[in-house]
């Protein structure tokens, strides 16, 4: 703790220097100007991606106050969240509708919260150049956890952007064998001009995880008097854990170019400043053309050099009986070409409209069954049909599509997407999504926004659910298209700080992981209900955020979900001189549900066996106390995490079977807006 407190007051004081230093100049700058000359740059603006053709949507720089604590935190990731219980470890999201459906490299679904993807990626247009840096430290020698973020953007002129990204997360954790080392980092630029537009990203990602296969009790955390002879304390680091020689390790890289020719007209328009007139010429764009490139790769290992734990922990050994190397390798890359009709160009152009074609090419390579098996008898059998899958495998995919959109006006707005597939394992593919925006402007509420959005898919089963080797799971199957139909409603009224958000989906062939770890899929249908409330509420300093969802699942042993989950946050913001503080309480909650439990050899999540028997996690608050400070450009924070441990809630704090969440520690943490 002492390492990790000396960086932090090291990086604190750089932080007030810095801060001080820029304010000096800014003073500067402005007495030297004296009042003849003003200084005038464009706002800062920010903007994520739309697929499959790059349209920009606007998005936000993240140098706000409040909640920046919350980024240290693993069960803060979402109200109910399921993970190994460590900072950068893997998890999955038990409010659904927050939940990605699987991808087609499944490994990074597991860790995808953790790794930069295309709907995280932002751009910035900054004017001048700017420097988002953040450091957090927790923990001593044993479970020293240190997160260092940082995100760079600068304008070349008012057209031309280019940026950089970087993450570094570095944690022991709490328990034994769960050490997460994740490094990412990235590139990126654009150039908006009249005629060209050009928006481009490279990102790296390589996460090292510890996998310790759960703790070997629960009693250890629930009553560690029953199993230490009546000694009721213990620390979190002396648990057994069941694996202690695992490890797992993704390594990916995400490149995507997208390339915007516009042709359109020239206008003039003459402006008169005092008694001249000046003729302005301006380009309106009418059509554009589009080219998108995606190269994605991937590869998992698993690796445990233990043969004991080979042997007993694993109930198949299908390649190697000693040990376990496992690895698998993915590419894709993929060219869509459309044509956009522009909205805007003319009064009565009200939206815009596009067709395009992607064509993918993905590549799978998996471990060969090298042994000579007679040689082996202790080796199990493989499954039926695994034996002709091949070492490498491709796809090829061919869709056609049509797009949509109204991004302007204040009273409505909607974006609209279809896609279907022409040829390969995608033929007879359908994808339909569509969200439509409205505002009404209420004497009685202000400005009262409305929403509805709504999904139909049909598409066909990830490559590795039909078709998996490795030393310990192995299967091959034929799954059917999956079918899933959702729809719902969002209402948002800033002035009373309400959001409330209604959903329903329809699942047909539901592709999951059964109680053997092994995929399976459901015949019939699950629905799925659930309704989101988020309430603000202030008087004066003092403020109560509160998020409560409610959630109905038609087949629990699939779809096993929490039927109430709660975020509330208690807090007063106070301004002291220059010094913004907010300073509260937050704690999550979650009811109680059967559990999935986590395999470590494929990532993956699964259900448990239908029974009286299984085991149920949930029921118990999780709490923090914090204190969130804002100086000019700079936030810090100091926080005790899961300070009610032992105070109140009991002590069945569960993540998942075996995997508890992390105990009460104090972290600390720092960002710094350096704005050149």
């Amino acid at each position: 703790m002492r390492k990790g407190l000396r960086r932090f007051l090291l990086l604190l004081v750089v932080a007030i220097v810095s801060v001080a230093t820029i304010n000096a100049q800014g003073h500067s700058a402005h007495s030297h100007t004296g009042h003849s000359k003003k200084l005038n740059l464009a706002p800062s603006e920010a903007w994520s991606l739309i697929p499959p053709l790059g349209l920009r949507e606007k998005s936000t720089i993240d140098t706000l106050l409040y909640n920046y604590w919350q980024l240290s935190v693993p069960s803060e990731v979402s109200t109910a969240w399921a993970s190994t219980g460590n900072l950068g470890g893997e998890g999955i999201d038990m409010i659904f509708s927050g939940r990605p459906a699987m991808s087609d490299f499944f490994f990074r679904d597991a860790i995808d919260q953790w790794i930069p993807t295309f709907d995280k990626m932002k751009f910035y247009n900054t004017r001048q150049p700017m420097t988002l840096l953040s450091f957090n430290t927790s923990g001593g020698r044993e479970n020293a956890q240190e997160r260092l973020k940082a995100i760079f953007s600068g304008n070349i002129n008012a057209k031309a952007q280019v940026g950089a990204n970087l993450d570094y997360l570095y944690s022991k954790g709490s328990y034994a064998n769960q050490a997460v080392k994740d490094l990412s980092w990235g590139a990126n630029g654009s150039y908006l001009g009249d005629r060209y537009e050009f928006q481009g990203y490279y990102n790296h990602y390589n996460l090292l995880n510890k996998e310790n296969g759960g703790i070997t009790d629960a009693l250890y955390i629930t009553d560690p008097a029953a199993l230490q002879g009546g000694v009721d304390k213990i620390e979190a680091k002396s648990i057994p854990t069941n694996l202690n020689s695992a490890h797992s390790r993704v390594r990916g890289e995400d490149l995507w170019l997208n390339n915007r020719y516009k042709v359109g007209y020239w206008v003039e328009k003459r402006d008169s400043i005092d008694t001249d007139s000046v003729i302005s010429r301006s380009y309106v764009p009418v059509t554009s053309f589009i080219h998108t490139l995606r190269f994605r790769a991937a590869k998992h290992m698993f690796l445990d050099t233990n043969t004991k734990e080979t042997s007993e922990f694993f109930e198949n050994n299908y390649l190697n009986p000693n040990e376990t190397r496992d690895w698998t390798t993915y590419w894709s890359l993929s060219n869509t070409i459309g044509v956009s009709m522009l909205e805007g160009f003319h009064r009565l152009a009200k939206f815009g409209l596009a067709a395009y074609a992607t064509y993918e090419l993905r590549r799978y390579t998996q471990v060969a069954d090298t042994l000579d098996r007679s040689l082996y008898p202790e080796l199990t059998p493989l499954p039926e049909g695994v034996e002709s899958i091949p070492n490498k495998a491709s796809q090829s995919l061919l869709w056609i599509g049509g797009q949509l959109t109204k991004q302007r006006g204040s009273i409505l707005t909607y974006e609209a997407d279809v896609r279907f597939g022409l040829a390969g394992v995608a033929a007879g593919d359908l994808r339909l999504s569509g969200r439509l925006d409205t505002r009404l402007h209420l004497p009685a509420v202000d400005t009262l926004s409305i929403g509805a959005f709504g999904e139909f898919n049909n598409e066909h089963a990830p490559y590795l659910m039909n078709n998996f080797v490795s030393n310990h799971f192995a299967w091959r199957n034929d799954f059917g298209k999956e079918r899933r139909v959702s729809f719902g409603g969002e209402l948002d009224i800033p002035r009373s700080l309400t959001h409330a958000r209604v959903g329903v989906t329809n699942l047909q062939n539901y592709i999951y992981f059964g109680p053997d770890f092994t995929p399976r899929q459901n015949s019939g249908s699950i629905q799925v209900f659930s309704a989101t409330l988020r309430q603000g509420l202030k008087a004066g300093i003092l403020h109560w955020d509160n998020t409560i969802t409610y959630q109905a699942t038609s087949d629990a042993d699939i779809m096993p979900l929490p039927a109430l989950a709660v975020n509330t946050n208690l807090y007063i913001l106070f301004r002291f001189h220059t010094l913004n503080v907010q300073l509260g309480v937050d704690c999550d909650y979650y009811t109680r549900y059967r559990g999935l439990r986590y395999q470590p050899a494929t990532m993956s999540f699964s259900v448990q066996s239908p029974g009286e028997d299984a085991v149920k996690v949930g029921n118990y608050p999780f709490c923090n106390f914090y204190v969130n400070m804002k100086l000019k450009k700079a936030r810090f924070y100091v926080l005790l995490s899961h300070f009610n441990q032992g105070l109140f809630g009991g002590s069945d704090f569960f993540a998942m079977p075996l995997y508890p969440m992390n105990p009460r520690r104090l972290q600390l943490g720092i960002s710094v807006d350096f704005a050149n």
